[in-house]
């Protein structure tokens, strides 16, 4: 089995937290994971995005050409990234900010309003929350339990305050694609 996820966005979505925490969690739980981040060199606004790369084998390399899985957070990451989705793929866009998407017919999209699922969690930057839980409604690779037990551990101590509002906008998002 192996599997590759590409998320995108902007500096500030919490795109790299995302990927992180979809990898450590992989890994506790036993798979091999690769982590490839890449950013712009801005502190907040500019492009980030990540590749996530999980087998129970040897994984020869963590870039995707053409990744199976991916997620867009924003309207720039979807003009770059969604024709780059393997046919037979899967995409998740932020249908918050994202909004004339010339749906593929060749790969399953789901457009969830994630943004607007964050603010109502308790802020907007939990929006790579509501994407991950997302994820894990469609493609349990991992549990649910798994992550969150995960982002405890892979969070500050100084931010673990946090975690109940994280754990609520990764609820969302489980339920929005596990109907």
């Amino acid at each position: 089995m192996i599997q590759d996820f590409f998320m995108a966005g902007f500096g500030g979505q919490g795109v790299l937290l995302a990927g992180n925490l979809l990898a450590y969690t992989a890994i506790e739980a036993g798979l091999n994971a690769s982590f490839f981040p890449a950013y712009g060199v801005e502190k907040r606004g500019g492009a980030a995005n990540c590749t996530v790369v999980l087998s129970d084998g040897d994984i020869g390399s963590p870039v995707i050409g053409h990744p199976s899985t991916v997620l867009l957070f924003n309207p720039l990451a979807a003009e770059k990234y969604y024709p780059q989705v393997k046919v037979g793929g899967f995409c998740l866009a932020n249908s918050s900010l994202i909004k004339d998407l010339s749906i593929r017919s060749d790969i399953e999209t789901v457009m969830i309003p994630a943004t607007d699922m964050a603010i109502e969690a308790g802020d907007a930057r939990l929006i790579n929350m509501v994407m991950l839980g997302a994820l894990l409604g469609r493609n349990q690779i991992v549990s649910l339990d798994a992550v969150k037990s995960g982002l405890a551990g892979i969070l500050p101590e100084r931010n673990h305050r946090f975690l109940p509002m994280n754990n609520k906008a990764i609820d969302a998002g489980f339920a929005f694609t596990n109907r």
